[in-house]
């Protein structure tokens, strides 16, 4: 039938004379069977005549794929003169808008509210993320309080293998890390100490500087950039992989299966690794401090307790656990917002770690605000 149906058809034609003047004149039937053997030469010959005036209304039927030809053929846009028939001037009307370009902004009107457009989506991004922050913030109360309430929920084989990955798995990097800024911390301090011949308050530099900010804050800033943005790129890729929606439609809820473990987990690691950052710092302020000022290890140890008070191990200590619970957080919303594309899962992954490590710097500033007679002799 549809051979028979074909050969009914009008073979298109382009009739066209040499004068630049004359309008192009288009017959037969433009439709996708009539255009299958002939759609090449066609094409060749009307972009040759683009620019002139067109005729298209001695055409037998037309669709969607003669009009896109022409369409194509003349530059994606309307020639200067084109006779048509109503049913014609639709199709191409229609045409020309699903392929006009987007209208460039007039920026010279708009170029002095631009910089107040852009801080204004800024705010409103902040804003958007300080709403989902406390969002999570909130499922996790109530995901604790239903565990209160029932123990066995409680995932502890979640809560077990993140305390593995977040907390042993990063004792060598802390280490080696710790190590060295305690050198460095001493030696500078060191040289300092010989101009005015304080050298034996090293132990005191050392022991308040590290058990009080450093030991901390440099843990926490390597747990969010090594475990904080692995948990981001964990659940983006669950996110991608459409395992979030099957836990939704298992009727399982993530955030107490996936959320609450990863935060648990930080909350107790890091405050063990704030003690092990501590004690590897204090070892290299040691060595450092044995090299340049020939301080005995025994004096250096023997006199740090007494020099330090031990209030500024608390307060080490405590700062520990709300880093991991802050970066935990901030790690599971900014992983729990991508979207299942790989650009996304980049972006977002970047945006995580940046946003713990500014908030790890501005809660321990708080903290040196609010908590700065304590623990100093």
């Amino acid at each position: 039938m549809s051979e028979l149906y074909a050969e009914r058809e009008q073979l298109p034609s382009i009739a066209t004379t040499d004068s630049p003047t004359s309008a192009v004149a288009l017959t037969g039937d433009w439709t996708l069977d009539t255009l299958a053997s002939r759609m090449r030469p066609l094409t060749q010959q009307a972009r040759r005549y683009s620019r002139r005036a067109w005729d298209l209304r001695d055409i037998g039927r037309i669709d969607d794929a003669g009009a896109t030809l022409l369409w194509h053929a003349w530059g994606a846009e309307r020639p200067a003169a084109l006779l048509l028939r109503p049913e014609q001037e639709a199709m191409f009307t229609r045409l020309a808008e699903v392929q006009k370009p987007p209208q460039a902004r007039r920026r010279r009107a708009w170029s002095a509210l631009a910089p107040v457009s852009r801080v204004g989506e800024r705010v409103v991004d902040v804003i958007d993320h300080v709403s989902g922050f406390t969002t999570l913030l909130g499922q996790t109360v109530l995901d604790i309080a239903r565990i209160a309430g029932n123990p066995a929920r409680m995932p502890w084989r979640e809560i077990s293998a993140n305390i593995h990955r977040t907390g042993a798995q990063a004792l060598p990097i802390t280490a080696l890390v710790s190590f060295l800024i305690g050198i460095v911390l001493s030696y500078l301090s060191a040289r300092q100490l010989k101009l005015f011949g304080a050298d034996v308050y090293i132990v005191d530099i050392l022991g308040i500087s590290i058990l009080r900010e450093l030991g901390p804050v440099l843990a926490a800033i390597l747990v969010a950039g090594r475990s904080g943005s692995s948990m981001t790129a964990q659940l983006g890729v669950m996110r991608v992989t459409q395992e979030l929606d099957a836990l939704a439609v298992l009727g399982i809820p993530y955030s107490l299966r996936l959320v609450l473990p990863k935060i648990i987990a930080l909350a107790i690691a890091l405050p063990l690794l704030v003690l092990w950052s501590n004690a590897i710092a204090l070892l290299g302020g040691m060595v450092a401090a044995g090299v340049e000022l020939n301080i005995g290890y025994r004096h250096f140890l023997s006199g740090l307790p007494g020099a330090v008070p031990v209030a500024n191990l608390w307060l080490g200590l405590a700062k520990g656990a709300v880093f991991g619970i802050l970066i935990g957080l901030v790690s599971c919303h900014f992983g729990l917002r991508i979207k299942p594309n790989t650009e996304s899962l980049g972006a977002g992954t970047t945006n995580s770690v940046v946003t713990a490590i500014t908030i790890v710097i501005l809660v321990d500033a708080i903290f040196a605000v609010l908590f700065s007679e304590v623990g100093i002799p």
